[in-house]
């Protein structure tokens, strides 16, 4: 949160759940899923995380601290390669090497986020473009504008 308000400084403070959403959308859009670690308990009521697919959304609570569940996690993945682990922070990202996973810092990974969802989304073609109109459509067409068949 504090390297996306550091890059968008005209960006409203976000929320958790704000961010979550778009992070959400974000790897919905790129087919991926992902977890993401908040330091502390979160926001008394969690109910706007439910329903952003793709992401696992975890509060570390007052025992530990993000970093060091990540760093827990690193190390207990049984494929680390396939991990991309999204972090500024040296310590996370080092762990993230050490297990040949690849650290991203988290300035690089927003912007690929503000770059994807800003993409136009191509919509399908109607079947209609592809077919042609029918007969009885084509005459309809016709007579409206008073048009003779040759």
């Amino acid at each position: 949160m504090w390297s996306v308000q550091q890059m968008d400084k005209n960006l409203e403070p976000i929320s958790t759940v704000q961010l979550c959403r778009i992070v959400g959308r974000y790897l919905k859009l790129t087919g991926e899923t992902g977890e993401i670690i908040f330091d502390g308990v979160g926001p008394p009521d969690k109910s706007g995380f439910d329903e952003i697919s793709g992401l696992e959304v975890f509060f570390t609570g007052r025992s530990t601290d993000a970093d060091t569940v990540i760093e827990t996690k690193i190390k207990a993945d049984t494929s680390p390669r396939r991990l991309v682990v999204v972090s500024s922070d040296r310590r996370i990202r080092k762990a993230a090497h050490a297990r040949k996973a690849m650290p991203l810092k988290s300035e690089k990974f927003w912007e690929n986020v503000r770059r994807q969802l800003s993409r136009k989304t191509a919509t399908a073609e109607p079947i209609e473009k592809e077919i042609g109109l029918s007969e009885g459509e084509t005459e309809q067409w016709l007579k409206l504008f008073d048009i003779e068949e040759k």
